[in-house]
């Protein structure tokens, strides 16, 4: 597996794409979740185990920041050797009774606070996308893969997988991800890294606690969802 992904206009020399107020706010604050959430990963972790078996957590290539591969983990939510398309929407038949609530939540996710401390994330940025998918990315949307990846951002709280669904008589739920959905999270996430500022930063991180309670929902449908869909 090649260690980075090509992306138009990237430098030869590599950039942090995070400032160092920022950064100082991953390992301050992703280290205090981390410590916090840890009895919560591991009644998780005992969950997935004793409910759909090891492996516990679900490991991926992503692109990192200025294109470069790393190995993501989070919490396994599908069945072992199910196959199907590399897009998973809510509705996924793939995902296990355990994953859907753990999705829902995005419990799942939060292992990779341990990436926003090794510093291969951040809080807030651009999805994570796996290597696979980014390889197939519009052209005019592959400069967002320079990006540092965050736990959560605009992209993420407002178009998650009840937006991944086509509407219908559409079936190759993939391209029309990367045709339709992909531009639509670029845009989102460019609003928010044209003007990182720390007010702006922590108001992603309080909506994204208010949505893990439950007590705050940016979703949007998208042009063409039936309401069914959306």
């Amino acid at each position: 597996m090649a260690s980075s992904i090509r992306v138009p206009g990237r430098h030869a020399a590599s950039r942090e794409t995070v400032g160092p107020v920022r950064r100082l706010l991953d390992v301050v604050v992703g280290g205090l979740l981390l410590v916090l959430v840890s009895p919560l990963l591991a009644v998780v972790a005992a969950l997935v185990l004793c409910t759909s078996g090891r492996p516990v957590f679900f490991r991926q290539a992503r692109v990192g920041e200025n294109g470069r591969l790393f190995s993501l983990y989070k919490f396994r939510t599908m069945r072992m050797f199910a196959s199907g398309p590399e897009v998973t929407a809510a509705a996924d038949p793939r995902i296990t009774r355990v994953g859907v609530f753990l999705r829902r939540t995005a419990i799942d996710e939060l292992p990779q606070l341990w990436h926003v401390v090794r510093g291969q994330m951040t809080l807030v940025g651009p999805r994570p996308e796996s290597a696979v998918l980014a390889a197939r990315y519009p052209a005019d949307c592959r400069p967002v893969l320079l990006a540092r990846p965050g736990l959560t951002g605009p992209a993420q709280l407002r178009y998650r997988e009840r937006s991944a669904v086509p509407p219908d008589g559409r079936t190759d739920v993939e391209r029309w991800y990367l045709e339709v959905l992909v531009p639509l999270r670029v845009a989102a996430d460019r609003e928010y890294l044209d003007r990182p500022t720390l007010r702006r930063t922590l108001y992603y991180l309080v909506v994204t606690a208010l949505f893990v309670v439950g007590l705050a929902d940016l979703q949007r449908p998208v042009a063409g969802q039936t309401a069914a869909s959306s």
